[in-house]
């Protein structure tokens, strides 16, 4: 794994992470809403003793968890990737780092923060990459 793949990971599970939540949230709505009453005859066999949201509240608790589960790794991951930074000797290039990869900014906003032109900071990424030492025990997503 090169060291932009793993330092990359973070943005990617942070956009998964946030995907999963938009679905949570939609199925959450969907099992609050009424449903309306069958006009028709319904024949029904067998009775199950559970009123009809429970089994969507259900999958949404196990959304839920897997969510949690994801962080749990991001927070790992962007531990792990903080020390990592900080093994980079040059301030500018871990200071790119720390905005590309902790903070998820673009290339803009890293320049506007070290007053800086889009160059400079493409040169100390390039340069930073090249002293960035994946570890061996990678948090992987």
């Amino acid at each position: 794994m090169t060291s932009k793949e793993y330092l990359r990971q973070a943005y990617r599970l942070d956009q998964i992470i946030n995907s999963d939540i938009e679905e949570a949230a939609r199925l959450r709505e969907m099992t609050e809403t009424l449903s309306s009453p069958a006009l028709c005859e319904r024949i029904q066999t067998a009775r199950s003793g559970n009123a009809p949201f429970v089994s969507s509240l259900e999958k949404i608790m196990l959304l839920e968890e897997k969510i949690n589960k994801e962080i749990d790794t991001l927070v790992d991951l962007k531990e792990q990737m903080r020390g990592v930074i900080a093994a980079v000797s040059d301030p500018n290039e871990r200071l790119v780092l720390r905005y590309r990869y902790v903070h998820c900014m673009t290339w803009r906003e890293i320049g506007k923060a070290m007053n800086a032109d889009s160059r400079t900071i493409r040169r100390w990424h390039s340069n930073a990459l090249l002293h960035v030492v994946v570890p061996e025990d990678t948090v992987i997503i």
